[in-house]
């Protein structure tokens, strides 16, 4: 286990987590006043929300053990053995819980995205049920194709650093789906509708770049696969100690002995020590 590699991820997993809030600001930014502490409060329910749902079934189903190439089985159900020793196949120096609480960061953002697509029409009791939802049906199986031992894409040579794939295109899509489900705004183009607070969208565009450099986390580690655990050095001799060999009939013998005071053997012909 290296603590190098675990404070880095903690502090990655920390940075993943702001981007959820920020995002907050974001979508809070470019609603109508009426229906700023509705959006902004649909992007900070996602962190409680998926939080819950992936220390349960999540995780499991994302990284789980594999069947089949398609989804984790439920071994990890509510975090079953995903303790604090490192799991190989994953990261090999970061404490299992670390990794799980770094893809979890992702798993939050990744529904928060979508929330632009329905901003202002869409009830909170149905948002929840869809977050809840989508989570389990969408974001765990993409997850486990890509990032999971065994998933058929994986398998494939995909290589996805910060949640191209996973992330990205899965909330794109999806995002995409919604609003064509909705359809068009009531009173588009009649009603004024535009964004209150500009300011603080491009605050949070700001937020989101620095923020953006901790998704790297330890995704390369992951698709590249395990690194090699670092080997420790060999311990040195004591201060004033030296290696002698001394034969014998039955073969040569390393030993240590104490060099006197003021010695200087570093000429001595190494056949006569």
């Amino acid at each position: 286990m290296n603590t190098g590699d675990t404070a880095f991820i903690l502090l990655s997993a920390a940075l993943v987590m702001l981007m959820t809030p920020g995002l907050a600001l974001f979508y809070g930014g470019m609603v109508r006043r009426k229906n700023t502490l509705g959006t902004i409060m649909q992007s900070l329910i996602v962190i409680g929300l998926v939080s819950v749902e992936w220390l349960f079934i999540g995780y499991s189903l994302s990284f789980g053990p594999d069947v089949k190439g398609i989804i984790g089985d439920l071994s990890w159900f509510a975090l079953r053995g995903v303790g604090l020793e490192p799991y190989p196949d994953y990261v090999a120096t970061v404490p299992h819980q670390a990794f799980m609480i770094y893809q979890a960061m992702f798993a939050v953002i990744t529904p928060a995205l979508i929330t632009g697509a329905f901003a202002e029409r869409l009830k909170f009791s149905a948002f929840l049920v869809f977050v809840l939802l989508w989570s389990l049906l969408v974001y765990c199986p993409v997850a486990h194709w890509v990032w999971g031992v065994g998933g058929w894409i994986r398998n494939l040579g995909a290589l996805d650093f910060a949640g191209g794939t996973v992330v990205h295109i899965s909330s794109g899509v999806s995002a995409l789906a919604a609003a064509i489900v909705m359809g068009r705004r009531i009173g588009f183009g009649e009603d004024p509708m535009q964004p209150h607070n500009i300011s603080l969208s491009v605050l949070d565009r700001n937020i989101q770049w620095n923020q953006f450099l901790a998704e790297f986390g330890l995704e390369r580690e992951q698709v590249e696969g395990v690194r090699e655990e670092p080997q420790q050095d060999e311990p040195e001799p004591e201060h004033g100690h030296r290696v002698e060999e001394q034969a014998h009939d039955d073969g040569g013998e390393l030993h240590l002995a104490p060099a006197a005071p003021g010695e200087d053997r570093s000429q001595e012909d190494p056949e006569e020590v």
